[in-house]
């Protein structure tokens, strides 16, 4: 009823979407370095939940609306900018705040932030939109295949930025003891998530100015 003959291309077309750092990776790096590799995987776990849902979107239709509706896209950058920006005063304000040990409380739900973080990355809905269509093969079900392509994409992507996350969690635990270490990470994290920023609101100014 599938086709898993597309299997070996569709993975590398993921790779090649997962490698360049986005939103996504970089919000996995800020919440290791900040809170160290549980907090890391509680968050994949939440990206990986907001992916699961754009997949279950792709199978229902979710095409169609994005091109009925384009400025959707804009609104989502936006609010995903707005999110990120918040999330690097509360960093800032964490790091001003640290003494002799670092605790935060911005990454106590780091579940529930990932998950914000993947709803309001709008790249996970292009590819879901124009990349999953491309791979139906010969398959006879064409929902049972975009679901089957869509977990792919999730499990992929769970297991590379979760290990991503864990690796920069190990630097949090080298600095968990030093305010001023713990402090840096901090500010680190918050650069990354500025950076972020910036880049989804030029893309929507970019947009805009186009003809």
């Amino acid at each position: 009823m599938v086709d898993v003959a597309v299997l070996p291309a569709f993975i590398a077309v993921i790779l090649l979407f997962l490698i360049p750092p986005g939103p996504d990776m970089a919000f996995m790096v800020a919440v290791g370095l900040e809170k160290g590799s549980g907090a890391a995987v509680s968050a994949i776990l939440g990206i990986g939940t907001g992916m699961s849902l754009y997949a279950a979107g792709a199978v229902a239709g979710i095409g169609r609306l994005a091109e009925e509706h384009p400025l959707i896209f804009d609104l989502v950058k936006i609010l995903g900018a707005g999110y990120l920006i918040w999330l690097a005063i509360g960093t800032i304000r964490s790091a001003r705040r640290t003494t002799t040990t670092h605790k935060s409380n911005l990454t106590t739900r780091p579940y529930v932030r990932g998950l914000a973080i993947s709803l309001t990355n709008p790249k996970i809905i292009l590819f879901f939109v124009a990349v999953l269509p491309q791979f139906i093969g010969d398959a006879q079900n064409t929902a049972l295949q975009l679901a089957m392509l869509g977990a792919v994409n999730v499990l992929m992507e769970v297991i590379l930025y979760g290990a991503i996350g864990v690796l920069a969690g190990t630097f949090n635990a080298r600095f968990e003891n030093s305010g001023r270490g713990g402090a840096v990470l901090s500010y680190i994290a918050a650069a990354v998530y500025l950076g972020l920023a910036g880049v989804a609101l030029a893309d929507v100014v970019s947009g805009a100015l186009l003809p």
